[in-house]
C-alpha cells in the first residue's frame, strides 16, 4: 500500500499558536499557517476572528488540520466585558449578540450552498428569529462534581472538592462556579458555592474521575418558567450513603430557595460511565414533587426529571410558531387532512397544529417510548382531540403502514443531529407529500439531505434560522420544502 503522504506543516500532538481571521460553521474559527511550502489551514473550534490562542492539533491532513482550543492568548477587538463567570457552554459569550447572528447566519446559508447546492438560498431566506432572553434562557443545568480542580490563578490542575463544570476538553478536571454563568438561574449559580460548602463539610468525597470512585456526582436542576419553581437531583453513589443526610439537604435547599422549591431527587448511579441518569441506579422522590409544569403557547406540559424538553422554552415558542406558520401557510392543505409529525419527541408541534386547525388529524411517530408516553399525557392534559402516537422507528412504522402513502399532504420532520437515514428519507419522499416542514438542530446534515428531496423534486420555499442557544455556534433551522 502506498504511504500516506503527511502534510508538511503541522503534526499531531503539536502545540500552536495562531491568529484566527475567520468563521466556519459550527463554532470552527479558521486559522492560517503560511510557510514556503504554501498556505495551510487550522480549524480550532469555539474561537473567533481576532483572537490570538493557543491550541494542540488532534487531527491532521494534507490540506487542514482541526485542534482543540487550548488558551486565548489574545482577545478579539469585537469582545465585550460582562459581568458572568466563563464557562465552556457559552465560549461566545463576550461577542455582540448581534455579531453572534451575524456569524451564524453567513455560515448556516453557506453550508445550503456548499452541500445542499442551492445557489439562491438568500433569496429563499425568510427570517433570523432570536432568543426573547439572551441571558439566563435555559430551564435545565447540570454541575458536575469532581475531585480535581482547576486553579485559575496558576492555570494548573488542584486537588480539591468542586462542584461547577469541566474544563474544556480535561474530561477528569472541574472547575468551581462562584457565580452567574448568565446561561440559567442566577440565583441558583449564585448560591452553587454555598452547596458545594455544605456537601465539602461532610467528608464525603466528590468522583474522582481517574479512579472512578467517589460519592456526590452530580447536581441536575430543572426550572419552570411558568411558575418560577426549582426541581433539584442530587446524583452520588450507594457507597457511603448512610453518612449522607438527605433531608438535611432538603433543609438547605429550602433555606436558599424557600418557595420556589419544587422538589428534590435522590438518583443513585455506581456506573463509572460519565452519565447523570445510570441505567441500572434508582431514582427517588426526597421532598416535594417529581414534576414541575411548563407553558408553550398556552398549552401546559408536565416536566419530569427524565422528560426531554426544549432548553430555552421561550425560545421554543417562536420556534413552534414558525414551524406552524409553515405548517398552516396554505391552510386548505392542511384542513381536513392528515399531517405526519415523524421524530415527533413529546408531540408538542403537532398539538399546537391541531389546536390551530381542529378538523386536522395529526400522526406523531417517535422511537423514544418514554416521550410517546408523554406526549399522550400531554395531549389529554390540554384537551386536545385528533391526536395519534406511535413509539416506533420511523422508517419501519411507514413500511408497516402502507395506506398512508399517497394520503398525506404535509409531513412535519424534526430529527435528531445525525439527521435523517437516507432509507428513511426515501420512505418519507414515497409517501408522496405535497409538502414538508423540516426543523433541524443540525443544518449540515439538513443541507445534506436538502440535495436528495431536491432530487426527488422538492424544493426549498423558504428557510429561517432560530437562535435557541446564544453564546454557542448551535442553530436551529426552520425549512419549508414544496414539490
Amino acid at each position: 500500500m502506498p504511504r500516506r503522504e503527511r502534510n508538511k506543516f503541522v503534526k499531531r500532538g503539536q502545540i500552536l499558536e495562531l491568529k484566527i481571521v475567520d468563521y466556519a460553521f459550527g463554532g470552527k474559527g479558521i486559522g492560517k499557517i503560511h510557510s514556503e511550502d504554501g498556505e495551510f489551514v487550522v480549524f480550532v473550534p469555539n474561537t473567533l476572528p481576532g483572537q490570538v490562542v493557543k491550541a494542540q492539533v488532534k487531527k491532521s491532513s494534507k490540506k487542514y488540520a482541526e485542534a482543540k482550543l487550548i488558551d486565548i492568548i489574545v482577545a478579539s477587538d469585537d469582545e465585550i466585558k460582562v459581568p458572568f463567570q466563563d464557562i465552556p457552554g457559552a465560549p461566545y459569550i463576550q461577542l455582540p449578540i448581534e455579531k453572534q447572528h451575524a456569524y451564524k447566519k453567513e455560515s448556516t446559508l453557506s453550508l445550503f450552498k456548499r452541500i445542499g447546492k442551492v445557489d439562491n438560498i438568500e433569496d429563499l431566506f425568510d427570517e433570523f428569529v432570536a432568543s426573547p432572553n439572551v441571558f439566563h434562557y435555559r430551564n435545565k443545568m447540570e454541575y458536575g462534581f469532581s475531585a480535581i480542580g482547576y486553579d485559575r490563578e496558576n492555570k494548573t490542575d488542584i486537588d480539591e472538592f468542586t462542584l461547577g463544570f469541566k474544563r474544556r476538553g480535561v474530561w477528569w478536571m472541574g472547575d468551581n462556579l462562584e457565580k452567574d454563568s448568565g446561561l440559567f438561574d442566577k440565583q441558583v449559580e449564585d448560591n452553587l458555592k454555598k452547596i458545594r460548602h455544605y456537601c465539602e463539610a461532610t467528608d464525603l468525597q466528590p468522583w474522582h474521575g481517574p479512579k472512578k470512585e467517589g460519592f456526590f456526582r452530580y447536581l441536575v436542576v430543572r426550572k419552570s418558567y411558568k411558575t418560577n419553581e426549582l426541581l433539584f437531583n442530587l446524583v452520588t453513589t450507594s457507597y457511603d450513603l448512610a453518612k449522607f443526610d438527605l433531608q438535611k439537604f432538603a433543609q438547605l435547599l429550602k433555606d436558599i430557595f424557600g418557595n420556589r422549591l419544587a422538589g428534590l431527587l435522590h438518583t443513585i448511579n455506581d456506573e463509572t460511565g460519565d452519565r447523570t441518569i445510570a441505567t441500572s441506579g434508582s431514582l427517588e422522590l426526597v421532598y416535594g414533587k417529581d414534576k414541575i409544569v411548563e407553558e408553550l403557547l398556552g398549552l401546559n406540559f408536565e416536566i419530569s426529571m427524565k422528560s426531554f424538553f426544549q432548553t430555552n422554552p421561550k425560545c421554543a415558542e417562536k420556534l413552534y410558531t414558525k414551524v406552524v406558520d409553515y405548517v398552516l401557510e396554505n391552510k386548505a392543505a392542511v384542513d381536513n387532512t392528515v399531517v405526519m409529525d415523524l421524530f415527533c419527541g413529546t408531540g408538542t408541534i403537532g398539538q399546537i397544529v391541531a389546536s390551530k386547525s381542529s378538523n386536522t388529524k395529526i400522526i406523531g411517530v417517535d422511537i423514544v417510548a418514554a416521550a410517546i408516553e408523554d406526549a399522550i399525557k400531554n395531549a389529554e392534559r390540554n384537551h386536545i382531540e385528533g391526536l395519534k402516537f406511535y413509539a416506533a422507528d420511523v422508517g419501519k412504522f411507514l413500511t408497516e403502514h402502507p395506506q398512508y402513502k399517497g394520503n398525506i399532504k404535509t409531513i412535519i420532520l424534526d430529527p435528531a443531529r445525525a439527521g435523517i437515514m437516507p432509507k428513511t428519507l426515501k420512505k418519507i419522499i414515497d409517501l408522496g407529500a405535497d409538502r414538508m416542514v423540516y426543523v433541524s438542530c443540525n443544518p449540515a446534515t439538513q443541507a445534506r439531505d436538502t440535495e436528495i428531496l431536491r432530487d426527488a423534486g422538492y424544493n426549498i420555499k423558504k428557510i429561517s434560522l432560530v437562535d435557541q442557544f446564544p453564546h454557542t455556534s448551535h442553530i436551529e433551522t426552520v425549512v419549508l420544502f414544496e414539490k
